[in-house]
This record gives C-alpha cells, sequence and structure tokens, in this order.
C-alpha cells in the first residue's frame, strides 16, 4: 500500500445491563432511547462492529487476505467475505442501522445475500449497456 492510512475511531459510551428475561439491553448515557420506534437490531449491529473490526485487521496489515483472517477467526472464509461487505454500506445507511431508524426488511441475511439479478440489468442499462 502507498500513502497514508487514515482511521477514524467512533467511542460512544454505553451500558450494557441484563435484566431478568436473559436478554442483554444497551443504554446510552443518561438513559435516552433509540430515535427508532424500536431497540436496535442487535444481530446486525454486531456483525457491523465485526465487519469494521475485521476491516482495521486488514488495513493494519495484520492478515494479507481473507483466508488468513478466516483461519485466524476460525470461520468460513465466504462468510467473512461477505460480513467484510457491510463496511461498504453508506454512512447514512450504518447510522440508521445503529439508530434502529433502517427499514424492517432490512437484515443481517438480506445484507448478505448477492445484489439481485435486477440491479445489475439496471446498473448496465446506466452504463449504456
Amino acid at each position: 500500500m502507498t500513502g497514508t492510512a487514515q482511521m477514524l475511531t467512533v467511542r460512544v459510551p454505553l451500558a450494557v445491563r441484563k435484566p431478568r428475561g436473559g436478554r442483554k439491553l444497551v443504554l446510552p448515557p443518561g438513559g435516552i432511547t433509540p430515535r427508532g420506534t424500536s431497540a436496535a437490531d442487535t444481530t446486525l449491529v454486531k456483525a457491523l462492529a465485526r465487519a469494521f473490526r475485521w476491516r482495521r485487521m486488514m488495513e493494519a496489515g495484520r492478515y494479507g487476505t481473507i483466508n488468513e483472517l478466516a483461519a485466524a477467526e476460525k470461520i468460513n472464509s465466504s462468510y467473512v467475505s461477505r460480513l467484510l461487505r457491510l463496511t461498504l454500506l453508506a454512512p447514512d445507511i450504518v447510522e440508521a442501522i445503529l439508530d434502529a431508524r433502517q427499514p424492517e426488511r432490512m437484515t443481517l441475511p438480506g445484507l448478505m445475500e448477492p445484489f439481485s439479478v435486477e440491479w445489475k440489468i439496471q446498473r448496465n442499462q446506466w452504463q449504456g449497456g
């Protein structure tokens, strides 16, 4: 790699509490509730955090390939590849997910699916063929 790598660190103070039901509840400081109508999709939020952590490790040179990273994490390289795609989401989409404002249909399984054929056709039409 040439050039200077830039890193952005975002720190969000949170308190993790385990209520009697056994599920963890993440509370921002002061007990402020999320802007959305429901709690954040914890599975999707955890996947985003994991994907960005993996991307940082690869950018830092800790792992040279996705296969090396997958072996170190003891998971399938295909899964790592699909999860790393989450780091390519637009910042406003990532913010909406973290604030629990994403559309209800936006789930981790849906984001890990390949793009639809229709999208590819439309994209090719925009490019003149």
